[in-house]
């Protein structure tokens, strides 16, 4: 298998999780060709948080720089009871954050963060991109894979990565579990030009108003040109998909009984995308011979934990590891992939609905949950997220680590996701 970095990997699916898989090949000097259903490559959505955990793969695949030139690094994450409108809790995320974790927690827009991926991509000659092609079929060989779209055309590779999302075609093909599991949320995404965004709510904050089965998220993304408004809440509604346009008049009744402030916020919003919150049982094989999967396609959680971008982005960087250490034996490299991630992952799927129901708790469970955040110093707040955002030592095995960035560029300058309280 001397000459195995001759043949390529396909790719399915030019998300983040794709573009980061294929990244993290052609570092390693492994090609790939990534396949995209829709008619371009691009991200729908508004905005993202990251992690310092996601921090580290973006110095494996250097990336640091062009990240932090496009994000907004917050003071603070801080929860407020979205009823009384006083404020629960705060984690500071300056030096002391920085200390502890040796990575920033940013905000970003989901298109930027993609866009640096693509062009990524497109600057590294191992990597090669077609869009508006489907899959629908996939033959697995002992040498190799093909892939068939529907437009008739073929791609052959010594491997398959599936990063096609919640809706995954792959997946179906190696695991076979049917459709997504609704979770009974509904999330509405929405972006506001700063300066219709009322001043006294401009906070360089990430900012989540906690209430009885829903909650507001929002904090400044593009450096501060822009506002992203997360709404959340309990609605027995279900549309495959989301990016739909969701109904003011059912927001504006599920969130009736918050504070005025909440409700201001939403009257700023006139036209608001909807997004069906789904997830799927926690799983340990996502792979079968040279076919895997990647991201949400393997592991796909609700928004609770803001990470699922960030838990793709670490399949990238470990699946790549585990290719080159295997030496090009693909279904080895694989097995080895989802051995060092099914536990990880499948604790951010469960521990995201455990936050689902502690965002959106009531009456005593309520006043239990803001007595215990109240008590809380900032130590205790990371200790507990000591377990998100801290080094996973088995994550990289063959690659060399990068020693922490003492500060990413443009962090200190003037998602619907969650903070972790």
């Amino acid at each position: 298998m001397s000459d195995w970095k001759s043949e390529q990997v396909v790719i399915v699916g030019g998300g983040i999780g794709g573009l980061a898989a294929a990244l993290a090949l052609a570092q390693n000097g492994i090609p790939s060709q990534v396949v995209e259903q829709a008619p371009e490559f691009k991200e729908i959505g508004a905005g993202i948080q990251l992690g310092p955990n996601v921090f580290r793969m973006f110095e494996v695949l250097g990336l640091t720089a062009p990240i932090g030139a496009l994000a907004v690094f917050p003071d603070n994450l801080i929860m407020m009871d979205s009823v009384t409108a006083e404020e629960v809790t705060r984690i500071p995320l300056g030096d002391a954050f920085r200390d502890r974790f040796h990575y920033p927690y940013a905000l970003i827009h989901r298109a930027d963060l993609h866009k640096v991926l693509l062009e990524a991509c497109r600057a590294s000659g191992p990597i090669k991109l077609d869009a508006s092609q489907k899959v629908v079929a996939v033959d697995q060989r002992n040498d190799g894979v093909t892939v068939r779209t529907e437009s008739g055309k073929e791609y052959r590779g010594a491997a398959l990565i599936g990063a096609d999302g919640l809706w995954s075609t792959v997946r179906q093909i190696v695991v076979g579990d049917g459709a997504p599991k609704p979770a009974g949320h509904i999330t509405y995404r929405a972006v506001l030009p700063t300066a219709a965004m009322p001043e006294q709510w401009r906070w360089r904050d990430m900012v989540l108003w906690a209430g009885e089965k829903v909650h507001l998220v929002h904090y400044p993304l593009r450096t501060g040109e822009l506002f992203n408004l997360v709404a959340v809440f309990h609605s027995n509604r279900y549309e495959e998909g989301w990016d739909s346009f969701g109904d003011p008049a059912e927001l504006h009744e599920r969130f009736a009984k918050t504070c005025e402030p909440v409700r201001t916020l939403l009257n700023k919003i006139e036209s608001w995308r909807m997004w069906v919150l789904c997830d799927r049982p926690p799983i340990k094989d996502w792979s079968r011979g040279r076919v895997t999967l990647l991201g949400d396609a393997a592991h796909p959680m609700l928004q609770y934990l803001a990470q699922g971008a960030g838990m793709s982005i670490e399949d990238a960087v470990c699946l790549a590891d585990r290719v080159v250490a295997s030496g090009g034996d693909y279904a080895a490299a694989f097995r080895a992939y989802q051995q060092a991630r099914y536990l990880r992952t499948g604790r951010v799927q469960i521990m995201a609905r455990v936050y689902g129901e502690f965002y959106h708790a009531s009456g005593v469970a309520k006043e239990l949950r803001n007595m215990m955040l109240a008590s809380r110093s900032a130590e205790d707040a990371m200790d507990g997220m000591a377990w998100l955002y801290g080094e996973q030592k088995d994550l990289l095995r063959g690659a060399a680590r990068p020693p922490p960035s003492p500060r990413v560029r443009g962090e200190g300058r003037d998602e619907g996701a969650s903070p972790r309280f």
